[in-house]
């Protein structure tokens, strides 16, 4: 399976990869540098745009971005001199000081959805919750107790939401039935352990076939699982923390990962750490939805 470098970005943490369609080109985040990037498929230009919060998840919301950031939900417009202004959609009232959301998209009816973790991941305190954005800009508690919420993704029909907590305490993947009309999951169970797969749950995406992709961190690896739960199929990258994968490009046939660079360790095995690379799955997925506010 040919695993291509598109941008050695040497991102600290490069998160949340969504393909833009009109565009035809891949977005992405640095989370603790605090940029939003962009490559451009076309002519392979690379852009920055620079924030003054940590942003971590973002979704298309018409002619910028919708954003989960340190404080809350934010709406983002890219500006010609490579920043980035930002409105508050929905504020958010942390367990404690030192949060930050983390992995988030929206749902196939365009509500966002996100969760919050504690900066100090290995403190594993579980204060971390998942929230929903309604369409008016309001923030509604659908699940605490958390340690890193991740891995979020909805079935093609909208009716299956996939959640994970990637903390190394952890490392579960579940499944809920997802009521579409009012944005609310239930009957939660587990889908997958991956204590007993290689890397721990990270960012995810969805297929054309219903099958959960999910970033094997610490391992290199992307995980295929069927919708019943069964590995169907593992692919390689070049680096050990693979942080978050999306499809893209003109057929939606290409899976983009993002990856992370690991500070005060040798990198001589992983010299590309923090690049975002580009995949072919075998498969096609689905267009990431707009944030419908």
């Amino acid at each position: 399976m040919n695993c291509e470098l598109i941008v050695d970005a040497r991102n600290g943490t490069g998160e949340s990869p969504v393909w833009h369609p009109d565009e035809q080109a891949l977005y992405w985040v640095d989370i603790p540098a605090r940029q939003l990037h962009r490559w451009q498929a076309a002519d392979d230009v690379h852009q920055v745009w620079q924030t003054d919060e940590m942003l971590a998840c973002i979704a298309r919301n018409g002619q910028g971005w919708v954003a989960g950031m340190e404080s809350g939900i934010f709406a983002l417009r890219a500006k010609a001199d490579g920043s980035l202004d930002k409105r508050l959609l929905g504020g958010v009232q942390h367990a404690q000081a030192g949060m930050r959301f983390n992995d988030g998209r929206c749902d196939r009816q365009g509500r966002f959805w996100a969760g919050s973790m504690l900066l100090d991941m290995q403190q594993g305190a579980h204060v971390g919750a998942l929230y929903r954005l309604d369409g008016e800009g309001r923030l509604h508690l659908q699940q605490d107790g958390m340690i890193v919420p991740n891995g979020l993704a909805f079935s093609p029909d909208g009716r299956r939401m996939y959640l994970s907590d990637s903390h190394p305490s952890v490392q579960k993947i579940w499944v809920f039935d997802y009521d579409i009309d009012s944005g609310t999951p239930h009957g939660k169970r587990l889908f997958v352990d991956m204590r007993g797969y290689p890397g721990r749950p990270d960012g995810a995406a969805i297929d054309q076939d219903g099958c959960y992709w999910i970033c094997g961190n610490d391992a290199g690896q992307i995980h295929r699982f069927t919708p019943d739960g069964r590995l169907d199929r593992s692919l390689s990258v070049p680096v050990k923390k693979p942080s978050m994968c999306a499809f893209g490009g003109a057929n939606l046939d290409t899976l983009y990962v993002t990856s992370i660079r690991p500070t005060g360790i040798d990198l001589s095995d992983q010299p590309l750490a923090g690049g975002v690379f580009a995949l072919s799955p075998g498969t096609k997925g689905l267009e990431e939805p707009a944030y419908r506010g």
